[in-house]
């Protein structure tokens, strides 16, 4: 008897892990061994199974959208200056792989439609909007089919005009508190929230779940591990954002998660 209640049991939490679906995001692509929010990058994290792929997202001072995480191209390229002051045939000239590599030297720093491009029919689209309008962020993401593969991470005020110009788009903006958390979600009824580590708590996370969207969670640096990934999955984490996607994908699919 006690072995078939046993046994029951755990039946009963394979079918938990096995219907409870977490996915996995490459923070600016696999760059822990490519230049990162690039191509390469991009490429290798589709090979890995990544669901979605992070990019920082900014605009040259002809309106160009391309992707960078620092306002400056100095740490990443070959080159110097702010991308907000620099047009897009400067910013196409620059080198972005050979500070990673030598075998990667000639890699530019792409635009977001090559990226929608590539990620079409292969990988969703994480966006962190360093610097973009509402009407330029919609217009790119439906000109390229990508409207219901994307996740746009932004404040509120962006997310708001966002979603006046098409509500199909997710906002995904970050918690921050409890209180914040409530507001958002009576304001923009968001389809999944962002967090980081100081608040991903029982309180904020019930208060998302409650209003039915998905919680996505940072796990880089010392968090970036097995133990983490679960301890966070535990908590009630629908994604994860990582620097190691190759691993992380093994790990939820070896648990029943993917």
């Amino acid at each position: 008897m006690l072995r078939a209640l046993c046994i029951t049991l755990l039946l009963a939490d394979t079918a938990v892990a096995q219907t409870h679906r977490v996915v996995a995001i490459a923070h600016r692509g696999e760059h822990l061994q490519h230049p990162e929010n690039t191509i390469p990058a991009f490429e290798e994290a589709i090979r890995a199974g990544a669901d979605f792929i992070e990019v920082d997202l900014r605009t040259t001072s002809d309106g160009k959208l391309v992707l960078s995480h620092d306002a400056t191209v100095d740490r990443c390229t070959n080159g110097h200056g702010k991308i907000a002051e620099m047009t897009f045939t400067e910013v196409e000239a620059l080198d972005a792989g050979v500070k990673a590599g030598s075998e990667f030297a000639g890699t530019r720093i792409p635009t977001f439609d090559q990226v929608l491009d590539l990620a079409r029919g292969k990988i969703g689209i994480y966006v962190d909007t360093k610097s973009a309008s509402a009407q330029d962020l919609a217009g790119h993401i439906d000109g390229h089919g990508m409207t219901d593969h994307v996740v746009i991470y932004c404040g509120a005020g962006l997310a708001r005009q966002i979603q006046a110009i098409n509500p199909r788009l997710k906002v995904m903006p970050e918690s921050v508190s409890a209180e914040r958390a409530r507001t958002l979600v009576e304001q923009l009824h968001p389809k999944v929230m962002a967090f980081g580590g100081a608040d991903f708590t029982p309180e904020i996370i019930g208060i998302v779940k409650q209003a039915g969207a998905a919680v996505y969670v940072d796990r880089q640096g010392s968090t970036d591990n097995p133990r983490d990934w679960q301890a966070a999955i535990d908590a009630g984490a629908d994604g994860i954002q990582t620097d190691r996607p190759g691993p992380l994908v093994e790990y939820l699919r070896q648990k029943g998660y993917k």
